[in-house]
């Protein structure tokens, strides 16, 4: 389980997180909704370590990541996966090197168990055969599903997936929708979604939470979002700004 306690970030003048509470039970599936910029990302980073809160604590599996020391928070870390946003491939590196990359530098594995094993992450993501070709070669959808078989190939405990489904074709979106599903099914992981899309959110997830002005405002089922009364909620579910007032002329 992930506990995260009265988290506070903030970056110069500008409050992002201002006092998030939030617990991930082991094995569901979470998405995370919100506008631009309301922290969902920054949210993401503090779960991994990569930054620190100006107030707060992060437990995973009841050990603190927080102001642990750097050699703990490595160790915590090899129980995520990650996949960014933009895939985040090196672009000098073949589909192999890249899916490899974390059994290179955190394996003792021969080059054969590493193949071997990145052979099975591609099947996964149903890539078999592209071990050769460089990111240039692949498409948007290809990137995606390259990026999560790197993700996995550690065996992590929990997934984080940063808009998965952002600059994709409805069609690969689903697809990209149903791997995440089938992961969370097949390998018993705990997945942890960011996403503004919400025919996603509402596939994917058990339970959708809400940021809002660096808080927390909503926690519920796909059923109990799509029904709420919670105004800003309802707002973002249906794409409706806050002042209709406003009119642009062209």
């Amino acid at each position: 389980m992930i506990e995260v306690s009265n988290l506070h970030k903030d970056f110069g003048l500008k409050q992002v997180l201002r006092g998030v509470d939030l617990k991930i039970n082991t094995g569901e599936s979470l998405t995370i909704i919100g506008q631009s910029g309301c922290g969902k990302s920054v949210l993401l980073k503090h779960l991994v370590g990569l930054l620190e809160p100006d107030k707060g604590t992060v437990f995973v599996d009841g050990e603190a990541i927080t102001g642990a020391p750097r050699k703990q928070v490595y160790q915590i870390r090899k129980k995520f996966g990650v996949l960014f946003q933009s895939a985040a491939l090196f672009d000098s590196m073949t589909v192999e090197e890249n899916v490899g990359l974390g059994l290179f530098e955190h394996t003792a594995m021969t080059p054969g168990e590493r193949a071997k094993r990145v052979a099975d992450c591609l099947e996964m993501v149903s890539l078999n055969g592209t071990q050769k070709l460089k990111p240039a070669e692949l498409s948007g959808g290809m990137k995606k599903r390259v990026g999560l078989a790197r993700a996995i190939a550690l065996n992590p405990q929990y997934i984080l997936y940063d808009e998965p489904t952002t600059g994709l074709d409805p069609i690969t979106a689903d697809s990209i929708n149903d791997l995440i599903i089938h992961l969370n099914e097949e390998l018993h992981v705990t997945t942890i979604v960011v996403t503004h899309d919400m025919v996603s959110a509402f596939k994917i997830s058990d339970r959708i939470v809400m940021l809002h002005l660096g808080t927390v405002i909503f926690s519920g089922t796909p059923s109990e979002t799509k029904s709420t009364s919670v105004e800003m909620v309802r707002r973002f579910i249906e794409g409706e700004a806050e002042d209709k007032s406003v009119v642009t002329h062209y």
